[in-house]
């Protein structure tokens, strides 16, 4: 308990300070309203249902793009490291790939898919793929080879070896990969719908934006970052839990 205190005092003395702030005149109410109205928005936002409404719509794009990433993402990566012909046929595309910006990839995606969920759900997996891919890769080209020999003496098949074998070494990269991953979702989600979606997280907050309702927006904007603080959480625990078999 103590060490969470202490963990997390920094925030409180943070929101302490930004409602004094505010409070004491020191910035306008335009720039930064207080936390407190800001509070009080989010509150009228969950009782219109609007915050709940684009919520969902966002968390669904957001999850679907990175399963899809991770499911397809994890896939490549073992086999770039297990076979020469597919680590020679996607290398070089992904390395010319990773260091684009994937948020330029945007109005690319609308132009294909148009301003629904879709095109969210492509950009996100787009983006995403990339970091699991390269730590899958990593973790199983880092397996041990006197595993792979002992299995294969023992008769194990390709297929078992690299299920008993090679996926469980690769798992620790990988999981670093989908972390990286997870925090990008939220950038790519939001980025795209502040610029082409009439639902969603980002939707909402240009609007409230544009609108002047800056408590409001600034609402949905710390939503956003709780929501993806929380979901770090949430995948710590889960990689500790996967990983447990390490100790």
């Amino acid at each position: 308990m103590t060490r969470v205190v202490v963990r997390y005092l920094p925030i409180l003395i943070l929101a302490l300070a930004w409602e004094a702030a505010s409070r004491l005149g020191l910035f306008s109410s335009l720039t930064l309203p207080a936390l407190s109205d800001v509070a009080a928005s989010w509150l009228e936002l969950i009782r219109d249902g609007d915050l709940v409404t684009n919520g969902l719509t966002s968390m669904y794009r957001g999850t679907a793009g990175l399963v899809l990433a991770v499911v397809i993402g994890g896939g490549l990566g073992v086999a770039m490291a297990s076979s020469r012909v597919v680590n020679a046929l996607l290398a070089a595309p992904i390395e010319v790939f990773y260091p684009l910006p994937k948020s330029a990839l945007i109005p690319v995606t609308v132009l294909w898919l148009g301003f629904g969920d879709g095109s969210k759900i492509l950009l996100i997996f787009l983006g995403c793929m990339i970091p699991v891919t390269i730590g899958a890769y990593n973790g199983a080209r880092g397996s041990d080879q006197v595993l792979l020999w002992s299995a294969r003496s023992m008769g194990a098949s390709r297929l078992r070896t690299l299920w008993d074998v090679v996926v469980p070494s690769a798992l620790p990269e990988m999981l670093n990969g989908i972390r990286t991953a997870l925090a990008l979702s939220f950038i790519l989600l939001v980025s795209s719908e502040l610029i082409a979606a009439q639902q969603g997280f980002g939707y909402l907050i240009g609007y409230l934006g544009d609108n002047g309702s800056y408590p409001g927006m600034f609402a949905v904007v710390l939503t956003v970052a709780f929501l993806g603080f929380a979901a770090d959480r949430l995948f710590q625990l889960l990689t500790g839990w996967l990983l447990r078999w390490r100790d």
